[in-house]
């Protein structure tokens, strides 16, 4: 993302983000020591842009978190970033101690790198993460947090109404419906990264690569509560319009990562296996129209590429199965330490039922 942005903002929000009833100055610059042992809430930025407007996101979080009196701290993550950017956090430092941490990359690594990162060194309980700039309003920390304390492990937000570019929100729209189809999950944001999350989830759920885009379905399918939440769109950085090839071509494999990972992780054969047999099947459909056509209509077929085609793709399909057949080999032999499932309670009698038939 280039300091010459275009962004999409709510007529209001400026107005909502100038009204908001920030706490005196003092008591966001408190630096008592918390009761706690840990912190409550740890926000995690990653900051891929110089001009990311840190401050904003801190004052406006942090007025959020101390209205519901909870403790927290926000880690900025400069993926390969300096300039104005880096400078303002080192003055957040200074007029926010032991609230506002930094960690820096020399080069950029992307944002599940920078999440990883910061996970490793959050005190936070709760984990809450944020574009680097005012992307919803803050308010719905309350609900969300709230959510986390019910009993969720994963909270996902839907941003509704937006005021980002029809275009794009046409297009979201569409990658969403997608996804949907494929897991079968009713997720209708999975573009919004302003989430939060249970520590154990992150420490628990591999995130790699752009699976950051994903994490409320890996975390689903591994057996958390994940749960959707409504948020005001305030704001929205990006570009604007149809994208280039290369988008479109990692959105497309990134859904085919998401759905193996979901439905065939520990079934490869099944994923492989139909693969293998389409292309089988098609093979030897075409070896079997050529041997008719050699046999009953007497034409030479030694030299049709379409015969080639078709052996091709048996040999090919052959492959693709013996894919699914080491796949399974794998997951045979590693059974032990492989676990589908996570435990929520386990329920045990504290002692023996007494017979009420004995006297």
């Amino acid at each position: 993302m280039s300091p010459n942005r275009s962004s999409a903002t709510d007529p209001a929000a400026t107005e909502v983000l100038a009204e908001l009833p920030l706490p005196p100055e003092p008591a966001l610059e408190d630096t008592g020591v918390w009761p706690e042992l840990e912190l409550n809430v740890s926000v995690v930025v990653p900051v891929t842009n110089s001009a990311a407007e840190v401050r904003d996101v801190v004052e406006a979080l942090g007025a959020e978190l101390l209205r519901e009196n909870r403790s927290w701290e926000v880690i900025f993550v400069f993926d390969g970033v300096t300039g104005r950017a880096w400078e303002e956090v080192q003055k957040l430092r200074r007029d926010y101690p032991n609230k506002v941490r930094s960690i820096s990359f020399k080069n950029p690594f992307g944002e599940s790198v920078c999440l990883s990162a910061a996970v490793e060194r959050a005190r936070g309980r709760y984990l809450v993460t944020s574009p680097q700039y005012v992307q919803v309003d803050p308010v719905v920390l309350r609900a969300m947090l709230g959510a986390l304390d019910e009993g969720a492990d994963f909270v996902t937000p839907w941003r509704s109404p937006r005021v980002d570019p029809w275009l794009n929100r046409l297009q979201s729209a569409a990658f969403n419906l997608v996804i949907r189809q494929i897991i079968r999950m009713d997720f209708h944001d999975l573009n919004c990264y302003f989430r939060a999350i249970r520590r154990e989830v992150l420490e628990d759920v591999a995130v790699y690569g752009d699976m950051y885009r994903y994490l409320p379905v890996i975390a689903y399918r591994q057996g958390y509560r994940v749960v959707e939440v409504k948020v005001r769109h305030l704001k929205e950085w990006g570009g604007t319009g149809i994208f280039g090839l290369g988008i479109y071509t990692r959105r497309f494999l990134d859904i085919l990562a998401v759905m193996f990972l979901t439905k065939f992780t520990l079934k490869p054969l099944r994923f492989f296996g139909t693969i293998g047999g389409l292309f089988s099947l098609i093979g030897i459909s075409i070896c079997a129209y050529m041997t008719i056509q050699k046999f009953l209509f007497e034409q030479a077929i030694s030299g049709r590429p379409l015969l080639l085609l078709g052996v091709l793709l048996i040999v090919l399909g052959v492959q693709v199965l013996g894919f699914g057949l080491v796949g399974e080999i794998i997951i045979f032999s590693q059974a032990r330490n492989l676990k589908e499932y996570r435990i929520e309670r386990i329920y045990e009698s504290e002692g023996p039922a007494e017979d009420p038939g004995v006297p």
